[in-house]
This record gives C-alpha cells, structure tokens and sequence, in this order.
C-alpha cells in the first residue's frame, strides 16, 4: 500500500521495515499494522487538533504542567506556539501513560518508539493470531462477564495506586486478546492527584464497565466499586490488593452553608475596612449573599445580618463600596468628617477643616454611644439638601 506522509519519516530511518495495512480509524488517531525489527506492530498516527473529534478535552487537560516554564505560560495564553505545545504535550501524555502502566504490570500494550507525532507499539492478537476484537464486539456468557468485570476492576485500582485514571474506559477501549483482555487509548489519562475532576472520572469509567457487563449478568448493576475504591483512595488505604466489597454508603453528614456564607461576608468586609484604613483606593466588593441564600433550603438559610452602611439595594448593603461622587467637583471638604464613625463610607482623605462642616449646626455630629455606629451617618436625604443650601 501507499506508505502515509506521516509514516514516511519511520521508513526512511529504517525504524518501520513496511507498512502492510490501515488497522482503525479513530476518534484521535489512525492506526496501521506495520513491520518493525522483523516484527508485526501497530503505527499510531496522531491527528491534527482540527481533524481530532475528542470533545472536552480541559477536563482531561488539567493539572498537567510543563516543565518549561516558557512553555507553560504559552498553553496558558493560547498562543500559536502554546497551541502547538499544547498538542504535542496532549501526544505524549499517552506515551508515558503507557510507560509508567506497563512498568506497574497493568495490561496495556507495550510501547517501543514515539517521534513526530506517531507512536510505535505492540500489536494485540487474539487466539487465532489475528487483530484482538474490542469487547464491544464479542458475547460473553454470565461466568466470562463476572470474572471479567472484577477483572477490569483490579486493573482499574492497579492504575490508580500508580496514579492514573484512564478517563474514558469503556467496552469500546479494551481488547480481547488470547491472553485475557487489555486496555488501550491513553490520550486522556490523567493524574488522580492533580485533577480535580479525577474523582468523576474514574465513577465514571467503573460504571461505564457496570453498565456492560450488567448486560451479561445483572447482578453486577447492583455494585458500587467506583465510589468503593475512591473512597479507600482518599484516606490512603488504597493498594493493589485491597480487598473491596463492591458496596458503598455515603455520608449523611450536611454541610453547614450558614457558616460558609458567614465565613464570605466576614472575610469581605474585612478586607474592605483594611484597604480603606491603609488609605488606598476602595474597591467594589459585592458579594450577593442574600440571593445565595433564597436558593438554599429555608432550614439551612443563616441568622439576619447587621445592615449598616450604604442604602444601595444591591447586595448585602455593608459591604457596599463608598460612593466618591456623592459631592460637587471642586468642594474640599467632605460633608462629614473623618472621626464621624467608623463606617466604610467614609474612605476619602481627612477633610483640610473639619470644622467647615459643622458652621450653622449643619452637616455631622458627634456620634451617641446609645444610637450605635449606624447614628454617625447622616440621611442621604439631608446630605443632598445640605449641598444645595451649599
């Protein structure tokens, strides 16, 4: 056959010897059976971002990092070069995927050579020494689909002591080999302790084997292995051969959201009174926790809060940001002074006189211990009369 443009390079080197066949076509990749150091291999061959038809691809793409700080900052931006970047580190993500399972004993084809975008591996033979079906492809009896099941489990746990999660296990991503089955597509793998969406994504590779197994032998609809060993994962209990029971309760504990949305405001209105002490420029902190928790259950919705401060009806009305404009251009001094109060209204620079405020009676007053700090403030209504009478 016509030998790829892709594969070109491997026979020019003498790494690949012929090229006999196109084996699949997929999702990422092509595929094509190929003679290499005398013996039969699959060539891998990359596709190109814009012919690629992997959806989602962040979801697998986080916590990966480059050790070229260039580079890493690149990907971040998008840039031509980060996009280029970004492909050949999502290419190579497989590569070693498939170093660091094999090593461990996971049963994953064996990788030989990997270079611009093609790689080089095992090709995976059934009993009559031809391709290995996909397990999608093949019936299973009630016992073969039991044994393979917990099978494929194990094999799952034996990637996640070794750090990975494959992602995207399914019927379609094992092989049926004359040895028993083994896995394959990598692209996706990714670290179970950088991802914060690896949780999600292993449930979800367990429950995709459940489902089709289950078509064998329902009894296996009723196991929770996923949420099982995530669980002996997480408190560090978790090894190759830990036990596992296929059962799984979790917890009835509730979440204190009153606390949490306390926890919000505090921390918000602390930094707004900081900034304004430091005598640095007031920043708009809005923080709607109010309308958070009309969607909360009325039970777990928390105690009124001090309304002190502006009279804006956006948000919680403390920790609004002071209104700079509340003057005439050109005034001095600010309609009450500095000493008024602690409220964060005041966030301007002390007025040059503050006694200009005070001529007449008008503008403000000395606070009453007895009417609290809210007293300090004059009316809005009174501010605006007093500056016309100004």
């Amino acid at each position: 056959m016509k030998i790829p443009e892709r594969l070109q390079p491997l026979v020019e080197q003498g790494i690949v010897q012929e090229v006999l066949r196109p084996l699949m076509s997929g999702k990422e990749a092509q595929l094509f059976i190929v003679k290499a150091n005398d013996d039969f291999c699959v060539a891998k061959v990359y596709k190109d971002a814009q012919h690629r038809s992997f959806r989602q691809k962040t979801v697998y793409m986080e916590g990966r990092r480059s050790r070229n700080s260039r580079q890493q900052r690149a990907i971040e931006k998008g840039s031509k070069f980060g996009k280029e970047q970004a492909e050949e580190a999502w290419q190579e993500s497989e590569v070693a995927a498939l170093y660091r399972l094999f090593d461990v004993g996971v049963r994953v084809p064996r990788p030989h050579v990997f270079t611009d975008g093609v790689l080089l591996m095992d090709l995976i033979l059934d009993e009559d020494g031809r391709p290995a079906p996909r397990l999608f492809d093949v019936d299973l009896s009630e016992e073969e689909a039991t044994k393979m099941h917990l099978f494929l489990v194990r094999q799952s746990v034996w990637m996640l002591c070794a750090g990975l999660v494959h992602g995207d296990l399914s019927e379609c991503n094992v092989l049926l080999a004359w040895d028993g089955p083994m896995i394959i597509d990598f692209p996706q793998a990714t670290d179970a302790a950088q991802n914060a969406n690896a949780k999600s994504l292993f449930v979800r590779d367990i429950d995709n084997l459940t489902r089709y197994f289950a078509r064998f032998a329902p009894e296996i609809a009723a196991t929770k292995y996923g949420e099982e060993i995530w669980g002996l994962y997480e408190r560090a209990q978790l090894f190759p051969d830990s036990r596992l029971t296929g059962t799984w309760r979790g917890s009835d504990r509730r979440a204190d959201t009153r606390s949490v949305l306390r926890e919000i405001e505090t921390a918000a209105r602390d930094a707004q009174r900081k900034r304004e002490i430091d005598g640095g420029k007031p920043i708009n902190i809005h923080v709607d926790a109010r309308a958070m928790e009309r969607e909360l259950p009325r039970d777990a919705r928390s105690a009124p809060r001090d309304v002190r401060g502006s009279r804006d009806a956006q948000g919680p009305r403390d920790l609004q940001a002071p209104r700079r404009d509340s003057r005439p251009a050109g005034r001095d001094a600010r309609p009450f002074p500095r000493d008024s109060g602690t409220s964060v209204r005041d966030s301007g620079p002390p007025p040059r006189d503050a006694r200009s405020n005070q001529r007449d009676g008008r503008g403000s007053r000395e606070p009453d211990p007895a009417e609290g700090p809210s007293a300090a403030l004059p009316d809005l209504d009174d501010l605006d009369a007093f500056l016309l009478e100004e």
